[in-house]
């Protein structure tokens, strides 16, 4: 019995590293099709072991899977001393914790105990796109490395989240991985169909996104009234801690932005890129500004933002709009804060322990009120785009009400993730989001990929990891609003019902 349970953890522990693999940047997909079925194939001839047994099972595949995938969260507590300690309790306590999801998954899957095939094969695909949507959306959310991005450079594929979204596909995806597993086990020719239809379906969904292809490029094309220039930055985190001067890191976007004096741009520069300065101060840099820039220009960039209310100041992760003058224009405060990263959760306790924000010294940011479209004016035209500040841009659904905008604009700061996979798995979600809202996505980031991504998923420009330069995006299709963005997550509780009705369907098929 000790050398099966040694044997069986051991495989687990494989399957789920495994797995991992699967994800970007080795996007090795086909691997899924393996450790997706060996482990529905061991759980559903497990089912005499036990409800502890089965929790410690899931618990294990999940631990296995994030600790291979997300070991790089740890880079960001290196770069302050005081957060050392915690490197080695983070880098177990994580992916502890988000194992928890996956044992809740295959303790219910052992509650239910299917006899049948068929009705465990479904009931084992929704209990793990449900768990996946679960994770991705309490506790202020972590919907990172879902098994879809293992995808992510299938854009024909991927066209599909225009009208089901990422959760849906998810969950398709986890019945297509585990569909061979129908073959080995097959008792009767249901199974067969079943992985047949399974097998099919991928195949319409690349044709869908070929026809798709062919009218995006079909489609009309729209000029925009300023060109809008993504800077993609190398500039170090040492700013932070070193005290660098914040008049030379402005000189260095200044240098890499090229203002054209006769041109009209939109220039929009990473998150918080400027050291030891607040919104209200820029305007201590006006001189600077006035002599590189004039009238035809306008200036976007992530800083942070400060209120202050009775002697008391609130401070807000933003993205700021100025003119020439450095008059702010508009701004955006980010709603979707990282916990630990932006704000510690219970902060008045933990902070007796210690713990406190990693990316600033000022305590926990504040949320933003609410996220609208920021509107732009160049004489009778309007430039207007949705903006989203680093981490927001992982979350599926929900993004805006009002499709009346011209991009979605991101910014970020990915050198909190060091050279590791961080930054790469971070850009890919940017993808999703541009194919779920029919949207071109325009990403500035610093230590990371600045891109122009168009609403079907392909970079059509970028600045690669390491590299400093712009690009300019002047030129879009237009495209009308997709059926996901219309109506959500809506559409993943509707193909959560179908498993539901599949589910028992199957089973009481048996027992009749």
């Amino acid at each position: 019995m000790k050398k099966n349970f040694i044997f069986e953890t051991l495989l687990i522990i494989f399957l789920g590293s495994l797995t991992s693999l699967s994800l970007p940047p080795y996007n090795f997909f086909f691997l899924n099709f393996f450790t997706f079925s060996i482990f529905f194939t061991f759980l559903f001839k497990s089912f005499k072991h036990g409800i502890k047994k089965f929790f410690y099972y899931g618990w294990l595949f999940g631990f296995s899977y994030f600790l291979s995938s997300l070991y790089w969260l740890t880079i960001s507590l290196s770069f302050d001393q005081s957060f050392n300690f915690l490197i080695p309790i983070s880098l177990i306590v994580i992916p502890a914790f988000l194992g928890l999801f996956y044992a809740l998954c295959v303790a219910i899957f052992y509650l239910y105990k299917p006899k049948n095939i068929l009705s465990a094969f479904f009931l084992y695909s929704l209990l793990f796109g449900l768990i996946e949507f679960i994770r991705g959306t309490i506790l202020t959310g972590f919907p990172w490395n879902l098994v879809i991005y293992s995808f992510s450079e299938i854009n024909s594929f991927l066209s599909i989240l225009s009208i089901i979204g990422t959760y849906s596909l998810n969950l398709i995806v986890v019945s297509f991985f585990t569909a061979p597993a129908l073959f080995i086990l097959r008792k009767s020719k249901k199974e067969v169909v079943v992985c047949i239809f399974l097998s099919l379906l991928p195949i319409t969904f690349y044709v869908y996104g070929e026809m798709l292809k062919k009218n995006f490029y079909n489609s009309k094309e729209k000029e925009l009234p300023f060109a809008v220039r993504a800077i993609g930055t190398n500039i170090s985190l040492d700013r932070y801690y070193k005290n660098i001067n914040a008049e030379t890191v402005i000189n260095e976007l200044i240098s890499i932005s090229t203002p054209i004096k006769e041109k009209k741009i939109f220039f929009v520069w990473p998150e918080g890129i400027i050291p030891n300065t607040y919104e209200d101060q820029l305007d201590l840099y006006k001189d600077i500004f006035v002599k590189h820039f004039n009238d035809n220009h306008l200036i976007g960039l992530g800083i942070t933002g400060r209120k202050n209310m009775n002697n008391d100041y609130s401070y807000y992760n933003s993205f700021s709009i100025f003119d020439s003058q450095l008059d702010l224009i508009d701004n955006y405060n980010k709603i979707n804060l990282v916990p630990f990263g932006e704000f510690v959760p219970l902060e008045n306790v933990l902070n007796k322990f210690g713990l406190k924000t990693i990316t600033n010294k000022i305590g926990s940011f504040n949320k933003g009120d609410k996220r609208e479209i920021i509107q732009l004016k160049n004489d009778n035209k309007k430039l207007n785009f949705l903006p989203l500040i680093c981490y927001e841009i992982i979350y599926s659904g929900n993004l805006t009400k009002n499709f009346d905008f011209d991009f979605i604009l991101n910014i970020s700061e990915d050198g909190w993730f060091g050279k590791s996979i961080g930054p790469k798995q971070h850009f890919i979600h940017s993808k999703f989001r541009a194919i779920e809202n029919g949207k071109y996505v325009i990403r500035s980031s610093n230590n990371g990929m600045a891109a122009i991504i168009n609403p079907l998923g392909f970079i059509e420009n970028k600045i690669d990891y390491g590299v400093s330069g712009y690009i300019d995006l002047e030129i879009i299709k237009e495209l009308k609003p997709t059926l996901f963005s219309k109506y959500g997550n809506k559409i993943f509780f509707l193909l959560i019902l179908l498993y539901i009705i599949l589910t028992f369907s199957f089973n009481r098929i048996k027992n009749e």
